[in-house]
C-alpha cells in the first residue's frame, strides 16, 4: 500500500514538475518570440551592413579612419528605427515583462536621451519595476542620471602619462570635454580628426579637451603611440585600468567613445558629441 501510494506520489510530482516547466519554458518562448517578431527585420539589416563594412575593412592595410563613415551612418539609421518600434511597444504594453526587456534593450550601454528613458520606465506597472529585473533596470538608470544632461560632473583625479595627478576640478572656469577613448578602439580613431580639428579652432576660446584612455596596464606604450600619431595635444589621463576604470565606472561608461562637455560651472550641458556636432556646439556657445 505504501508503495503504490509512494508511487502515485511520485506520478503528480513529476506531472506537476513537467507541466510548469512546461509553462515557463513556454512563457519564455513567447517572450523572445514577441521581441524576436519585433526586432528581427531591424537586426537583419544590421547584420547585413556590418558584414559588408567589416568585408570593406578586411581589404584596407590598416584601420581605415574616414573612409567607412557611410556604413557605420547607415547601422547608426537602422538602430534608430529599431529603438523607436521598441519604445512604441514599451508606451503600449506598461504591464508587460516584455517592456521590461525591450527597455534594458533600448538602455543599452549608451543611452542618448535617459531622462526619457526614466519616464518609460516610471510608467511600467508597480509590479514589473518591482522585480529583480524591474530593480536592476532601476539601479543602471539611476546611475546614468548621475551624468546626465543638467547634472553636476562627478570630481575625479587621475595620472598623466608622466605619473602626475591632474583633477577635473582644475579645469574650472572653461569649457571643457571629457573625452573617453582608447588606443585599441577604432571608432575613437576614427573620431580623433573632428576632435582635433575642433581643439584647433576653439582652444584660445576657453575651451579645453580632457582626454580618459581606457588603455591596458601593458599597453601604456600604445596609449602614448596613438596620442602622438592622432594629435592628441590636450592634457590625457589614464588609470590603464581597461573597463575597470574607476573614472569610467563613475560617469557610467560602457561603451567608447563618449564624451561630456561642461560648462565653465562644470555642469554638463551636452553629452556624445560626434563628428561636426562637436564643433557646431562650440561654435553656438563659444562665437
Amino acid at each position: 500500500m505504501k508503495s503504490n501510494t509512494l508511487t502515485i506520489g511520485l506520478t503528480i510530482c513529476l506531472a506537476l514538475c513537467t507541466f510548469f516547466s512546461g509553462k515557463a519554458q513556454t512563457e519564455t518562448t513567447e517572450k523572445e518570440t514577441v521581441l524576436q517578431k519585433l526586432t528581427s527585420p531591424y537586426d537583419s539589416r544590421i547584420k547585413e551592413r556590418s558584414e559588408l563594412y567589416y568585408a570593406e575593412q578586411r581589404k584596407k592595410a590598416g584601420y581605415d579612419t574616414i573612409g567607412l563613415g557611410a556604413f557605420r551612418n547607415d547601422i547608426a539609421l537602422i538602430k534608430t528605427e529599431r529603438k523607436a518600434a521598441l519604445i512604441q511597444y514599451v508606451k503600449q504594453h506598461p504591464k508587460s515583462s516584455n517592456s521590461l526587456e525591450a527597455l534594458t534593450d533600448i538602455v543599452g550601454h549608451l543611452p542618448d536621451d535617459i531622462v526619457a528613458y526614466n519616464k518609460l520606465y516610471k510608467g511600467l506597472s508597480k509590479k514589473v519595476q518591482q522585480s529583480d529585473a524591474g530593480k536592476k533596470l532601476g539601479n543602471t538608470i539611476a546611475k546614468f542620471l548621475t551624468v546626465a544632461l543638467g547634472a553636476t560632473a562627478p570630481e575625479f583625479s587621475s595620472n598623466d602619462p608622466d605619473g602626475n595627478p591632474v583633477s577635473l576640478k582644475s579645469f574650472r572656469g572653461k569649457y571643457l570635454l571629457i573625452d573617453f577613448w582608447a588606443s585599441w578602439c577604432g571608432p575613437c580613431r576614427e573620431e580623433n580628426p573632428h576632435v582635433v580639428a575642433a581643439y584647433n579652432k576653439y582652444k584660445s576660446k576657453n575651451f579645453e579637451i580632457l582626454g580618459v584612455s581606457l588603455d591596458q596596464q601593458n599597453a601604456k606604450k600604445a596609449w602614448l603611440e596613438a596620442i602622438e600619431k592622432d594629435g592628441l595635444t590636450w592634457p590625457q589621463v589614464s588609470d590603464l585600468q581597461f573597463w575597470n576604470s574607476p573614472v569610467a565606472a563613475l560617469y557610467a561608461v560602457r561603451s567608447i567613445p563618449q564624451n561630456f562637455l561642461l560648462d565653465p560651472n562644470g555642469v554638463i550641458i551636452a553629452v556624445n558629441l560626434r563628428g561636426d556636432a562637436l564643433t557646431e556646439t562650440l561654435e553656438r556657445l563659444l562665437k
